[in-house]
């Protein structure tokens, strides 16, 4: 396959799922859809590092753009164009294992909520993730509602989304290695269509 191509789909795979980090990290800060919790500060530390926005969202987004204009026809679809992707890719990755850290932190730690006695704890903190496989136990959590499993949800998708960019970005090192040094095919594409017309 045509290295600027294969840029091409690689990036275009990329934004849905810069999209998807960035509304999951949103969606976090609004436990039970109220922004209540936002106002009081019960919101969790790995929340507020941002992981799907800033990692996962921005960092890998200016990778995404840089990607895709590898793989068009002009100024950057040249070995040059190649070489950037790879520093971009890099700065992506970094920023898909920044939001892959955070949500795994997340994971770990568990939510921030209000116990039967009313006092606001993080209850499965030192549970070394038993949590999540023990459904029973969610039930501790009062309030906000449900926020076990709204925060498990969110993390998780977080987590995959991550994964899936870095692969995807060390995809493009190694597509971008290969346009570096072979130069890409844009331009003999280009002539094959002036050709076929």
């Amino acid at each position: 396959m045509c290295t600027g191509r294969c840029s091409r789909i690689i990036a275009i795979t990329l934004y849905p799922m810069v999209l998807l980090s960035i509304i999951c990290n949103i969606v976090l800060f609004f436990p039970d859809l109220n922004i209540k919790y936002v106002k009081e500060q019960h919101i969790t530390e790995e929340v507020k590092y941002m992981g799907g926005v800033i990692g996962g969202g921005l960092l890998v987004l200016m990778s995404a753009l840089s990607i895709h204009l590898t793989g068009e026809h002009g100024c950057c679809a040249n070995r040059l164009g190649m070489f950037l992707s790879i520093i971009f890719a890099a700065l992506g990755v970094a920023g898909a294992v920044y939001s892959f850290i955070a949500a795994l932190l997340g994971l770990t730690n568990g939510p921030l909520c209000k116990d039967d006695s009313g006092d606001w704890k993080r209850l499965f903190q030192s549970s070394n993730s038993t949590y999540l496989t023990n459904l029973k136990s969610w039930a501790e959590c009062k309030e906000p509602k449900n926020v076990v499993l709204f925060n498990t949800a969110l993390f998780l998708t977080l987590l995959i989304a991550s994964c899936l960019q870095g692969l995807l970005l060390a995809m493009q090192i190694i597509n971008g290695l290969i346009g570096t040094v072979f130069g890409t095919c844009n331009k003999k594409e280009v002539r094959q269509k002036k050709v076929t017309h």
